[in-house]
């Protein structure tokens, strides 16, 4: 019967995906990309192109899972495990391209088709998890091989065995009948609603500016912010280049508070309104979760993790709060002292930055507007390719193919025997169609194919730098100028990066940053402590007008200040995990006819509870009205669910880590080597297992708090 089902939904898929044969010939996604490396031919992908691929990719994943799961040999891990890993080669093309597009360059085609295609993905998907005969099958392997204490199979392979297997088990592959049916509603609804979050906070973020008034408003706007503000008409908006700045800058209270309101109110009533989706995603999680029998989501989703439990998750939040909190506080006192010469008796939030940024003018005498003319976009992009091609060996070269938007380049690696490593696309500046922050991700992975060719990857990384003024060589031109804050976003980012583009693994699930949440940020984290360095610092930070060397004094200011509010910082990061995991760990679902706030009074009142769940890191007076979670793209679109913690855990190991290369030398070749052995494992070690073998010891806290000044 269900063979049958499937069987129809593919012939209704290939009718619809091959109505138009002209179509069909002319899409890029049904050709072989062999020019440049397999670079993405962006210059002839059209909107129109996305659904047929999709659909045709769904219909191809469909055959060959059919004929997995109906093989008449008894199921191995070549025929079974291995064959899973290589199914679905067209789905994830387009998915690659589509997917990240939308999220950097989307349109609002390409958001209606996201939605349009949503359904249709999330039931292929559940087709997938919950064929029964292709579990049954996984089943007998990872059966027979435990029983043979896993015989024949190297450790990737055995580590692949066993998260296909789990993945199933979590996947709802056991569940039955009236449970079977309810996991798939729900699965299906959690897709619907974790797209609709993301694009609510995208579009209300893109559309709110104000426009400023040029001679009353800019009281206190460093020149470089004034000439981007001239640049966009004087407007200021919700965009991470343009918000930070006035906040850490304006000296109209009165506006900041706007802005602050602004920024904190997106997604909390009206037209993009996330309240109800949270309560119904964190509802429905909660449901998978006791459908399989788990107590929370959270400690379903920490199984594969280094941390494992809830509990260890807490015990670290916890305890980084007991070392830093006094210290915080101490931070928050320094800066209203600060305010108070103003006039203003209580801190407010809207308050923090602009104070804050004076009072690390007075004691360091080190501010952005001092570091920015040394980090010009492309100074700062020569020394952080430098710094791989001094760690790793692998160089970087700008190369010619097309790409998706006029800002971004494409740079072609090689690594030091002359062998191709991937390509790197960088987008380095704000627009309407890209929601907020940074991030890396790849259009395609590294794996080795079925027939001992390997795949290199194609890997983009995303910001939201201020861009240029004017034309090179013209009057007034000013380049791309990055803050201390925005080059160490670069370093993360590339540290991502170098995760996807120097592995080197067999299984496409296994390579690059497909590890475990709390793991993924150690490569990215590991890589800003570099910026503080002085040998690093040389390589490449020089006055973009004059070429002169960043001044000694001024890198001496820098170390003395980079312990600046370390400790409030914390708590920040502290507070975000702490809501996360009290989303994530509500309690089994009473009835789930039920409104969300019916089985969940706690959800009633959103605002409340986000409260309450930062409440042991409070440190600022609480302002009615505003709100975190609803634009917390993080937990509620970004997949770190339950996850949030994993920056906190990785700064722990990024700090242990990088205290190994103050040791033996920043630029060690030996100590290189044994990272970069870690960057080429993905997932083929178990993280723990991996991070020892770098280091000889597990990791400890002590390096992070003597870092941030904690300790002495």
């Amino acid at each position: 019967m269900r063979t049958t089902c499937i069987a129809a939904a593919v012939t209704a898929v290939l009718l619809g995906s091959c109505s138009n044969p002209n179509q069909d010939m002319n899409n890029p996604f049904f050709e072989e990309w062999t020019a440049n490396h397999g670079a993405v031919p962006f210059d002839r992908i059209r909107t129109e192109h996305y659904r047929p691929a999709f659909e045709r990719g769904i219909a191809d994943e469909d055959r060959e899972i059919d004929a997995i799961a109906h093989n008449p040999e008894a199921p191995t891990f070549q025929n079974t495990i291995e064959a899973l890993e290589y199914t679905g080669a067209l789905l994830s093309k387009v998915s690659g391209v589509f997917y990240n597009i939308m999220e950097c360059d989307g349109t609002d085609d390409m958001l209606a088709l996201a939605e349009e295609m949503q359904p249709m993905l999330s039931k292929h998907a559940l087709d997938i998890s919950l064929n029964e005969e292709l579990f049954k099958r996984v089943q007998t392997v990872w059966e027979q091989a435990k029983a043979n204490d896993f015989a024949g199979l190297d450790e990737a392979q055995r580590r692949l065995l066993r998260d296909r297997y789990e993945g199933y088990l979590k996947a709802g592959a056991t569940l039955q009948g009236e449970a079977r049916e309810r996991w798939r509603a729900v699965c299906s609804e959690l897709d619907s609603l974790t797209l609709l979050y993301g694009q609510n906070v995208q579009k209300a973020t893109g559309e709110w500016s104000y426009k400023l008034n040029p001679d009353t408003d800019l009281e206190g706007l460093p020149n470089f912010y004034v000439e981007s503000l001239r640049e966009n008409d004087w407007k200021v908006t919700l965009l991470f280049p343009s918000y930070r700045p006035f906040m850490q800058y304006s000296a109209r209270r009165d506006l900041r508070e706007m802005l602050y309101r602004a920024y904190n109110t997106r997604c909390t009533s009206g037209q993009y309104d996330n309240t109800d989706i949270i309560r119904r995603i964190v509802t429905l999680r909660q449901e998978k979760a006791d459908l399989l029998g788990y107590r929370t989501f959270a400690d379903m989703r920490l199984t594969d993790t280094m941390a494992k439990t809830p509990e260890a998750v807490n015990r670290l939040l916890n305890q980084l709060l007991d070392a830093y909190k006094k210290a915080a506080v101490a931070d928050v006192a320094a800066v209203a002292d600060v305010a108070k010469r103003d006039g203003i008796d209580q801190l407010q939030p809207w308050d923090f930055s602009y104070y804050s940024e004076k009072l690390k003018t007075e004691k360091y005498n080190f501010n952005d507007s001092l570091i920015k003319p040394y980090f010009s976009l492309e100074k700062v992009k020569q020394g952080v390719f430098g710094l791989a091609t001094r760690l790793y060996g692998v160089t970087f070269h700008k190369i010619d193919v097309p790409v998706y938007n006029p800002d971004v380049e494409c740079f072609e690696v090689i690594d030091s025997d002359s062998s191709f490593m991937g390509l790197l696309y960088t987008d380095f500046f704000p627009r309407e169609t890209k929601r907020p922050g940074a991030w890396m991700t790849e259009f395609r992975g590294q794996h080795i194919n079925p027939d001992g060719t390997e795949q290199r990857p194609l890997i983009q990384i995303v910001m939201s730098f201020s861009k240029p003024i004017g034309q090179p060589g013209a009057e007034g031109y000013t380049p791309s100028l990055l803050t201390y804050e925005e080059a160490q976003t670069f370093l993360h980012e590339f540290g991502h990066s170098l995760h996807g583009l120097l592995t080197r693994c067999k299984y496409p699930s296994q390579s690059g940053t497909n590890v475990a949440h709390d793991f993924v940020e150690l490569p990215s984290q590991f890589n800003e402590n570099f910026l503080g360095k002085k040998e690093f610092l040389d390589t490449f930070a020089a006055d973009w007008q004059t070429g002169e060397a960043i001044p000694q004094d001024l890198i001496d200011r820098l170390h003395r200040a980079q312990t600046y509010n370390a400790a409030y910082s914390c708590l920040r990061q502290l507070s975000f995990g702490m809501l996360d995991m009290k989303f994530h760990t509500l309690g089994a679902v009473a009835d789930v006819t039920r409104t969300p706030a019916e089985n969940f009074p706690q959800l009633a009142d959103i605002e409340q509870f986000e409260r309450d769940a930062m409440a042991p890191t409070k440190l600022l007076a609480t302002v009615p009205g505003t709100m975190m979670c609803t634009s917390f793209t993080h937990i509620f679109s970004g997949g770190y669910a339950a996850g949030y913690y994993g920056y906190k855990w990785a700064e722990v190991l990024d700090a242990d880590a990088f205290a190994v290369f103050e040791r033996e030398g920043l630029f060690n070749p030996e100590t290189a080597k044994r990272f970069r052995h870690l960057l080429e494992s993905g997932d083929m070690i178990e993280p723990s297992e991996l991070y020892r073998q770098f280091k000889g010891a597990d990791p400890s806290i002590d390096a992070l708090m003597r870092r941030d000044g904690i300790l002495k």
